[in-house]
């Protein structure tokens, strides 16, 4: 099993080679690999490509959070996360954003390496007793997203309609994104006009345009300065916190591991929520642990005697290959994840000082353009003009939220409005008033 520590390994080391390449998930290059590997018949053993994986989904978890603070290009599972981040790097604290982000992600790796043991007992009941309740829990968290987003003002325009809709407008604008890009999602299911060959890169230009291109765009049109990065041999996080905001974003991550389609990002949304984090530090402490728990224990989820969940772009490939059994697989798995996760923590820093003095020589408004290039262009490498076309709409969409003030992560409707349609056996139903099923 040594040998499968070691191919872990080297997916870490792939992980790091494309971690400051903006927008560029781990899944797409997974999948690219996976196709090249199967276009020229090239023998692979499923658990030397099981490591593989786990090593790249593990240091892409701690290594994309550079990225995502620096050059806000964040994925699903960051959207919840990215302004505060935004705020320490407008303070100049952008390395200690990173490093608070990467020790809640190290916590969280240990917590999952703790309680691996304990996973074939425990889980496959709990799935038994869950499986009948997931249409109304998944509706119960769309409800809640949805309530959560409260009317909101400034009180300062005069009574009447234009105090109104100040109050209003965010509440509007984060159902209107919802509902849209639900809608996005139940077209791309039936009528996706990516040709079937692309069938891995999945909703990839959806998820750009809904997350990455908007961002980029505001930070364009505002104009940002970025003060000087201050790189400290210290964070200010005692132990306690740590702990604390540790566990919070262990359980968000957990139930967005383990529920479908219910993303890393809404994890800690709902975590935040539960335990009223109002420290800027904890925040990110949790984020950065319930990123973790969703992308590696997600994946882990897979290995576990009894259960074997597909949970994620990256065990769904995984499957298509064949399965692994057994406790031990299981357990060198956590193991092997423990590691990496800790190698490439300590990667994570000597990226996040690169990226500080990228930032310092190049310039913020630069980094943008290049960033926007680069994301539009993996776009169409990937997918072609009918991606760019879906990015396109999905831009759109993704405004409305950062123009109006409301929350981005109403933008899983994506991925929530079709499956929690399907669940409560009304997506055919729906799909026909709208025209989308003959």
């Amino acid at each position: 099993m040594s040998t499968a520590l070691g191919w872990a390994l080297v997916g870490g080391v792939a992980a790091m080679l494309t971690a400051l390449v903006p927008a560029l998930h781990i899944y797409n290059v997974a999948a690219l690999f996976l196709l090249w590997v199967t276009e020229r018949g090239i023998p692979i053993e499923t658990e030397t490509l099981a490591f593989l994986f786990l090593g790249m989904v593990t240091g892409y978890t701690m290594l994309s959070v550079v990225p995502g603070v620096f050059f806000a290009v964040p994925d699903e599972s960051m959207a919840f996360t990215i302004l505060p981040a935004q705020r320490y790097l407008l303070e100049g604290r952008g390395y200690e954003a990173v490093t608070l982000m990467g020790l809640g992600g190290l916590g969280g790796l240990g917590l999952v390496a703790f309680l691996t043991p304990l996973a074939p007992h425990v889980l496959p009941a709990v799935r038994t007793i869950l499986q009948p309740h997931l249409p109304w829990l998944l509706w119960a968290v769309v409800t809640y997203l949805l309530l959560s987003e409260w009317p909101k003002g400034s009180e300062r325009p005069p009574a009447g309609w234009r105090r109104w809709w100040d109050g209003w407008r965010s509440l509007l604008a984060g159902l209107g994104t919802f509902l849209l890009s639900g809608l996005l999602g139940l077209i791309l299911r039936v009528r996706s006009p990516l040709p079937v060959t692309m069938a891995y890169q999945g909703l990839m230009p959806a998820f750009v345009g809904l997350f990455a291109v908007p961002w980029l765009l505001m930070n364009l049109s505002a104009r940002v300065t970025l003060p000087p990065q201050r790189i400290g041999e210290a964070v200010d996080a005692p132990p306690l916190l740590v702990l604390q905001a540790t566990l919070a974003g262990v359980a968000g991550g957990s139930f967005a591991a383990f529920f479908p389609s219910v993303t890393g990002g809404i994890g800690g949304f709902l975590a935040g929520h539960a335990t009223g984090q109002r420290d800027a530090r904890a925040f990110l402490v949790a984020q950065g642990a319930t990123r973790v728990v969703y992308y590696v224990g997600g994946y882990l989820l897979f290995f576990v005697p009894g259960l074997q969940l597909t949970r994620g772009g990256m065990a769904w490939m995984l499957s298509t290959q064949g399965a692994l059994y057994g406790p031990q697989i299981l357990l060198w798995a956590a193991a092997s994840a423990l590691c990496v996760g800790a190698l490439t923590f300590l990667l994570s820093l000597g990226l996040a000082r690169l990226a500080a003095r990228l930032i310092a020589a190049v310039g913020y408004r630069r980094i943008n353009v290049l960033s926007l290039a680069v994301v539009l262009g993996l776009v169409y490498a990937l997918t072609g003009w009918p991606g760019l076309g879906v990015c396109t709409v999905a831009t759109g969409i993704g405004l409305l939220p950062t123009l109006w003030g409301a929350r981005r992560l109403n933008a899983l409707g994506l991925l929530l409005l079709g499956l929690a349609l399907g669940l409560a056996g009304l997506e055919a139903p729906v799909l026909r008033m709208l025209g989308l099923l003959g």
